[in-house]
């Protein structure tokens, strides 16, 4: 495995796709962990095995199927990633993100990620879906940034400003597609932490104190490496469980996957809410 990919891999990988659909997307989506269902509501579908793409990173976690979809999804054309890769089963940030510079160099002029994630704000309860205005990333803080090493400057500058990281139209249109479909949610911030353990009590009272909402593994090395490349990003984070701030219950993966079942549904009215106004 090599921590930086390099222009030349990108390019291999989205040529043999290229040879394979020939869907030019507008927009891009990434399935969490339980929420692979989906890609049922896409048409016209063509998959391929993230396993049979040139240097794609395999996904190895159980509600991750590693299938990259192609279709239309309010007569949008899209690009769906069913699972996702993740920086605990030992790839590199640079490997974790490639499939967002193939994205973009597909031609995805929006990026939308969804997750399952762990409640922090002590008013979120499971099953519920938080719209993501911001995020924190204990993993880039500390070092261990997408963007590290050499810039791919045809896709953007080496220094990207993040202030607006989540776009902010996407966000009110998100808004209004969740009210429009009678689907209540929270709005706040979320934070990445590496996995793939959960958090202790401890650690979700310091996350609280620091100002996140939702805690997860996912979702911000793909944004940086979005927005870093141009493309405009809506987060969706699914609440698989309460948050566990006195220590009295325990978390699984399976509850994860459980929580999906409610979520799924709710994400998928709102992302073709944000998809209709898109044509």
């Amino acid at each position: 495995m090599s921590e930086y990919v390099t222009l030349q891999e990108i390019e291999r990988a989205t040529d043999f796709i290229k040879q394979r659909v020939s869907l030019k997307p507008r927009v891009g989506m990434i399935l969490g962990s339980g929420l692979g269902q989906m890609v049922d509501a896409v048409t016209d579908q063509q998959a391929i095995l993230f396993k049979d793409i040139p240097g794609w990173p395999v996904t190895t976690v159980q509600g991750h199927e590693g299938r990259l979809v192609f279709g239309k999804l309010e007569d949008v054309p899209v690009v769906v990633m069913q699972g996702r890769i993740h920086f605990y089963e030992g790839y590199s940030l640079g490997e974790v993100t490639m499939p967002i510079r193939v994205m973009q160099l597909l031609g995805i002029e929006v990026l939308i990620v969804t997750n399952a994630s762990g409640a922090v704000n002590p008013d979120y309860a499971p099953g519920d879906v938080m719209l993501i205005n911001d995020h924190l990333s204990l993993i880039a803080m500390t070092g261990i940034n997408p963007l590290r090493g050499p810039n791919l400057d045809s896709f953007g500058e080496r220094f990207p400003d993040m202030s607006q990281a989540y776009d902010r139209e996407l966000l009110k249109l998100a808004h209004s597609a969740a009210k429009n479909a009678g689907v209540s949610v929270h709005e706040g911030v979320y934070i990445c932490l590496s996995g793939p353990s959960f958090e202790t009590p401890a650690d979700l009272r310091f996350l609280r104190m620091i100002g996140a909402d939702a805690v997860g593994m996912s979702t911000v090395p793909e944004v940086i490496v979005a927005h870093h490349g141009g493309v405009r990003s809506l987060g969706l984070s699914g609440v698989s469980n309460k948050a566990n701030l006195d220590g009295n219950t325990v978390t699984t993966h399976e509850e994860v996957l459980q929580a999906g079942q409610v979520i799924g549904p709710k994400m998928i009215k709102i992302i073709r809410g944000v998809l209709s106004t898109l044509k």
